[in-house]
């Protein structure tokens, strides 16, 4: 240690014979005692999550992990396909995309929850209330023209099966909170203000689940990203052993028409 400088950290320190994170030692009290999601919690919150919290948020890394050929999914196979020395960089690159429209809604959700909830003085004690209180929140936000996060889905257009598995999880360990009940509520209500009813997804559950937890809602979309590094993790290595990557780039170029930019679009 350099005299006079200190940088505190409650994370991470190390001596030349002992590693210590949390304020444990990494070798005799973490190794082959903590799992991984309990410890992805533990770092955040900096206190150790109880088996029911452990249970809800591991859920949650489960139900974003992989959803298919997602654009994050074709975003990390064509990486590998150009750079199959990178493999730092296709898994770089499918976590990229994680924005808006992919990932991104787990923040966006819990963001959008978490501001409705935090307006009011007392929440609502039935489901009247809490309806009420979604029927407000889903209003004001078509008023601004601002999309309701955590609704539709481009493939599960009737019912997200991973929505009603997590809340019944949640129920399960007593962590069915104030984010869950408001975001289903906005399930039961919002097709009165936009005239048609959308599923709720699971990238918006989850947000909702992981507020609930008291992990902060600004760190959200790194939860979501979290997962989705194993997820991609397990999409490289199929691209490896059968790509299918190659193809989908010659069937976008070998079927690119090219179009006269002088003439007007029908």
């Amino acid at each position: 240690m350099t005299d006079g400088l200190e940088f505190p950290t409650s994370l991470g320190t190390s001596s030349a014979d002992e590693i210590r994170l949390l304020g444990q030692n990494l070798t005799e009290d973490l190794m082959g005692q903590v799992g991984f999601g309990e410890l992805a919690f533990w770092l955040v919150r900096l206190r150790r999550p109880t088996p029911a919290e452990v249970r809800v948020f591991e859920a949650v890394l489960v139900a974003l992990a992989d959803h298919g050929f997602t654009p994050t999914a074709i975003a990390a196979r064509l990486t590998y396909l150009s750079a199959p020395d990178s493999l730092q960089g296709a898994l770089a690159a499918g976590l990229l995309g994680g924005g808006s429209r992919f990932l991104g809604v787990t923040e966006d959700c819990g963001r959008f929850l978490h501001a409705v909830l935090d307006e009011q003085v007392e929440l609502p004690t039935d489901d009247e209330g809490w309806d009420a209180l979604a029927l407000d929140a889903v209003r004001r936000a078509r008023e601004a023209g601002r999309y309701v996060p955590g609704l539709g889905h481009p493939v599960h257009k009737e019912l997200d099966p991973r929505t009603p598995r997590l809340i019944a999880i949640a129920e399960e360990e007593g962590l069915r909170g104030p984010h869950l009940r408001l975001f289903e509520a906005i399930g039961r209500t919002h097709s009165q203000v936009l005239g048609r009813r959308l599923p709720l997804n699971g990238a918006g559950v989850c947000g909702a689940a992981l507020a609930d937890l008291g992990l902060p809602v600004d760190l959200l979309r790194g939860f979501a990203l979290l997962a989705r590094a194993a997820g991609l993790l397990g999409q490289i290595a199929e691209e490896s052993r059968r790509p299918i990557g190659m193809d989908a780039y010659l069937t976008v170029d070998r079927n690119a028409v090219y179009v006269d930019p002088t003439l007007t679009e029908e």
